[in-house]
C-alpha cells in the first residue's frame, strides 16, 4: 500500500531544472551555496504566502523582497490560519480529506508557481511542510492530521517535488516538541524528505518563543542547523543569549534566528487576542477597514523599526548565521476589511516597504562589505559596564583580526579596547537606518578608546567598524 500511494504521489512531479541548494560550511558555523560561497539568511516571514496570494500578488510581493536584498522567504504549505479547510486564491485546498497521501496537484502548482518566482530572482525558499498544528493539539485550528507513516510518505512527496528547487525545509512551526510521539512524526517527515530530495536540502526546526531547536532535537541526525525564536515579549530582549547558548552546545551547528520580534506587532501581543477578557476596546480605536489607528490602546506600544535593527545586529554579533525579519500584516498577509489573527497597523501591502523592512538591506549590505562568516562573538573588547537593556553593546572581531563591529544601539557612547587590533584602525560609523559610511579616523591600538555616535537616544543605532588599515578591505564609501 505504500508503494502503491508513493508511486501515485511521484506521478504528479513536474519537471525541474537543476539549481544550486545550500550546505553547511566545513568549520559548521554557518551556510553556503554549492560552489562554497558563504551565505547570508536574510529571511522575510510570509507564513500565509502559499495559502492566500494570488499569483500576481505573489510575485508582486517577491519582487519587493528581492529588490530590498532579502535572500530567504519563509512560508508555510499547510498554513496556520485553517490552512486545511480555507481554500487558497484558487479554491483549492491542500489535501484530500485532509488525508496528508492525498495531496491536490492544482494547489501544488500555486506553490510550484510561487517557488519558481522565487527561483527567477534569487531568492531561496525556507519552506515548512506544514505549520505545528497538524502535528501536536498544542493551541492552533488544526486539526492533526500527522502520524509516523502518513509524514514519511507527505514528506517524501514533497521532497521529490521540489528536489531540484532552492528550497531549505523548516518542520516545526511554531511548536514545541511536546514527547516522544511527535517527535517521531517530525523525524518520520524528515526522513521522508531526505528519500524524496537524496538528501539535497538542508533541514532545520522552528520553534515556539523563546525557545531554540536544540533544545529537543540538535542529536537528531536530521538536523542540519538550529533555528530559534527569541518572540514578541519586550524592547530589547537579549536575543544574543541564544547565540551565547549555542556556541556551546556540541557538536557544533550554525544556528539562525527564524523569528525575532516583528515590525509592527503589539508587545505581548497575545494579551490582546481574546477580545472578550481583554479591556473593552474603544469605539475609534478601529476603522471600517480594521486596520488599528490608535497605537495607545496598546500598553506597551508596537515593536517598530528600531527595534528589528537591533535584534538583527545583535543576533549577527552573536555568531548567528543568518536572521528573518517580519511585519506582522505580511506574516498573515492581512486585507483590508478582512479578518486579524494580531492586531495589524496596515494592510500587507503597505507593510511591504515599512521603514523596518527598508533598512534590511543595509544589514545585508555591512555584512557583505565586512563578511559576516568571519565574525567571532568578542565581548572583552566592551570595557566597563555592559547591562542586558537597551545599553547593552555586542563585538565580534573577524577571525583573522582584519576588522571588528561593534553595535551601539540607542547611540551610547563605546569604550573599546583595540588593543587586538594589532596594525591599529581605521575607524568608521555605519548608519544602519540609511547605509552611509562616515569615516572617524585612523587610532592606534590602544587598550581603552572612547567612541562617542553621532546622534544618540532611541531610533539612533550606530555601529561602528574598525579595520585594519593593512587588510586592504572595501571602502565603507562606496
Amino acid at each position: 500500500m505504500k508503494n502503491r500511494i508513493s508511486v501515485s504521489l511521484l506521478l504528479l512531479l513536474p519537471l525541474f531544472t537543476i539549481s544550486q541548494t545550500l550546505k553547511v560550511s566545513s568549520n559548521n558555523s554557518y551556510l553556503e551555496t554549492a560552489d562554497g560561497k558563504p551565505f547570508l539568511w536574510m529571511g522575510d516571514t510570509a507564513w500565509e504566502l502559499f495559502h492566500k496570494l494570488n499569483r500576481e500578488d505573489a510575485a508582486m510581493y517577491l519582487e519587493n523582497r528581492s529588490e530590498k536584498g532579502f535572500t530567504v522567504i519563509q512560508a508555510v504549505v499547510l498554513a496556520e490560519q485553517d490552512g486545511l479547510r480555507k481554500p487558497n486564491a484558487y479554491n483549492e485546498i491542500p489535501l484530500f480529506e485532509n488525508d496528508p497521501t492525498r495531496p491536490n496537484e492544482k494547489y501544488f502548482e500555486h506553490v510550484d508557481f510561487i517557488v519558481n518566482e522565487a527561483e527567477k530572482l534569487g531568492l531561496v525558499v525556507g519552506m515548512l511542510p506544514t505549520w505545528g498544528d497538524k502535528v501536536t493539539p498544542a493551541h492552533g485550528g488544526g486539526p492533526v492530521v500527522f502520524n509516523k507513516k502518513n509524514a514519511f510518505v507527505y514528506g517524501e512527496f514533497l521532497g521529490n517535488r521540489y528536489k531540484n528547487k532552492p528550497v531549505v525545509w523548516i518542520l516545526g512551526g511554531d511548536r514545541d516538541v511536546a514527547n516522544d510521539k511527535e517527535k517521531e512524526v517530525w523525524r518520520a517527515m524528515a526522513n521522508g524528505l531526505k528519500a524524496g530530495d537524496g538528501g539535497n536540502h538542508l533541514i532545520s526546526y522552528h520553534p515556539r518563543g523563546a525557545q531554540s531547536s536544540h533544545e529537543k532535537l540538535h542529536h537528531e541526525a536530521w538536523l542540519d542547523f538550529n533555528m530559534y525564536q527569541s518572540g514578541h515579549s519586550n524592547k530589547y530582549s537579549d536575543v544574543y543569549r541564544f547565540g551565547e547558548m549555542l556556541l556551546e552546545v556540541k557538536p557544533r551547528k550554525p544556528f539562525v534566528e527564524a523569528e525575532p520580534a516583528y515590525e509592527d506587532i503589539p508587545v505581548e501581543f497575545w494579551k490582546y487576542l481574546d477580545w472578550n477578557n481583554s479591556p473593552p476596546v474603544p469605539e475609534n480605536v478601529l476603522n471600517k477597514d480594521l486596520i488599528i489607528t490608535k497605537k495607545e490602546y496598546f500598553e506597551q506600544g508596537f515593536f517598530d523599526d528600531h527595534d528589528v535593527r537591533v535584534f538583527a545586529y545583535w543576533n549577527f554579533l552573536s555568531g548567528a548565521c543568518g536572521y528573518t525579519y517580519g511585519n506582522n500584516a505580511v506574516w498573515q498577509m492581512f486585507e483590508k476589511g478582512g479578518d486579524m489573527a494580531i492586531p495589524c497597523l496596515t494592510d500587507w501591502r503597505d507593510a511591504l516597504n515599512r521603514p523596518g523592512a527598508e533598512s534590511m538591506r543595509f544589514v545585508r549590505k555591512i555584512f557583505e562589505h565586512r563578511p559576516f562568516h568571519l565574525l567571532i562573538p568578542n565581548q572583552t573588547a566592551v570595557l566597563g559596564n555592559n547591562p542586558r537593556d537597551s545599553l547593552h553593546v555586542r563585538a565580534a572581531l573577524a577571525s583573522d583580526k582584519s576588522f571588528m563591529l561593534v553595535f551601539a544601539s540607542v547611540g551610547q557612547k563605546l569604550n573599546i579596547n583595540l588593543s587586538e587590533m594589532e596594525n591599529g584602525v581605521v575607524a568608521w560609523w555605519y548608519n544602519p537606518r540609511n547605509g552611509k559610511a562616515t569615516k572617524i579616523g585612523k587610532m592606534k591600538n590602544e587598550s581603552n578608546y572612547q567612541f562617542v555616535p553621532p546622534t544618540s537616544g532611541r531610533g539612533n543605532d550606530w555601529l561602528l567598524v574598525l579595520d585594519d588599515p593593512k587588510a586592504k578591505l572595501e571602502s565603507l564609501k562606496k
